[in-house]
C-alpha cells in the first residue's frame, strides 16, 4: 500500500481537478481523470464525490476507502474526525456503502439463524483463523441472544491460498452450513465444485477496507473488526437499535 500511496503521489496532477460545493459528485472529466491516473497504479475507483471535509475529494476503491486533495496532488489513507460534532468520517461516509454492498450479497450468505431474531449480523470470515473458529464455536450463544450470523468469504491468503479453495468447497457444499461447521472444526472439507461468488465476497471485504477476521458489519453499516463474544454484541446491537 505505501508503494501505491507514493506512485500517486508522483502520478497525480498539480493543477486542480474540479471546483464543486461539498456533497457534489466530482465533474464528469475531472473523474475519467481521476479514474485513469488511480488505475496506472493498481487503485480501481469505484466513486469519487467531494467529501464532508472542505477541500477533500472521497474516493472509493476496491481497496477501501481514500481521500484526495482537490488540487489532484495529495492521497490520504487514514482516519478523519469532526472533533467539533464528535464523527468519525471514515465510518459515516463507508455506512450506507457497506449496507449497499452487504443487501447484494445476502443471497449468496451462508446464515445460522436465531430462533427468536433481533439482529443480523454480516460477519466475513477465514476458515483457519483462530478467532474464525472461537466465534464459531460459540454460534449458539449468538443464536440465544437473538443475532443471526450471515458468513461472507474473506480468504486472508487470498485468491490463490488453500484457503479460498477450501471456502470455495464449503460454498459449493449440499450441505453449506455443516461444510462451515466442519472446516471451523480444523476437519477437512470434501472439494465441491460449482459456479461461485467466493472471489467477489473478497473483493467486497477489500473494498470495505477489511483487512483481517473476523469483521463484523452491524445493521447499521458499522464495522467491527475483530472477535466479540455475544454477550458484549448483544449489548452493542441493542445500544444501537436505540438510537
Amino acid at each position: 500500500m505505501k508503494q501505491i500511496i507514493a506512485a500517486l503521489l508522483l502520478a497525480l496532477p498539480a493543477a486542480p481537478l474540479f471546483a464543486a460545493s461539498a456533497g457534489a459528485p466530482l465533474a464528469a472529466p475531472a473523474d475519467q481523470q481521476l479514474h485513469k491516473l488511480m488505475a496506472e497504479i493498481g487503485l480501481k475507483p469505484t466513486s469519487v464525490a467531494n467529501a464532508p471535509v472542505p477541500g477533500l475529494l472521497q474516493v472509493f476503491t476496491d481497496r477501501g476507502l481514500f481521500f484526495a486533495s482537490n488540487d489532484g496532488r495529495y492521497l490520504i489513507q487514514g482516519e478523519v474526525f469532526d472533533l467539533k460534532n464528535k464523527v468519525h468520517i471514515n465510518e459515516e461516509v463507508m455506512k450506507p456503502m457497506r449496507q449497499a454492498g452487504i443487501s447484494k450479497m445476502t443471497p449468496s450468505a451462508i446464515e445460522f439463524k436465531a430462533k427468536n431474531e433481533k439482529f443480523v449480523v454480516t460477519v466475513f470470515t477465514d476458515t483457519d483463523c483462530g478467532y474464525c473458529r472461537k466465534l464459531h464455536s460459540e454460534i449458539e450463544d449468538y443464536l440465544d441472544a437473538g443475532i443471526t450470523i450471515r458468513y461472507l468469504a474473506y480468504p486472508r491468503g487470498g485468491e490463490n491460498s488453500q484457503t479460498f479453495s477450501t471456502l470455495e468447497s464449503i460454498w459449493c457444499s449440499k450441505d453449506k452450513q455443516g461444510a462451515m461447521s466442519k472446516a471451523k472444526s480444523g476437519s477437512d472439507v470434501s472439494v465441491a465444485k460449482c459456479d461461485n461468488n467466493v472471489a467477489a465476497q473478497y473483493h467486497l471485504g477489500q473494498s470495505f477496507g477489511i483487512s483481517g477476521t473476523p469483521a463484523l458489519v452491524l445493521p447499521d453499516g458499522t464495522l467491527i473488526p475483530g472477535y466479540q463474544p455475544a454477550e458484549a454484541l448483544a449489548a452493542t446491537l441493542t445500544q444501537l437499535a436505540k438510537r
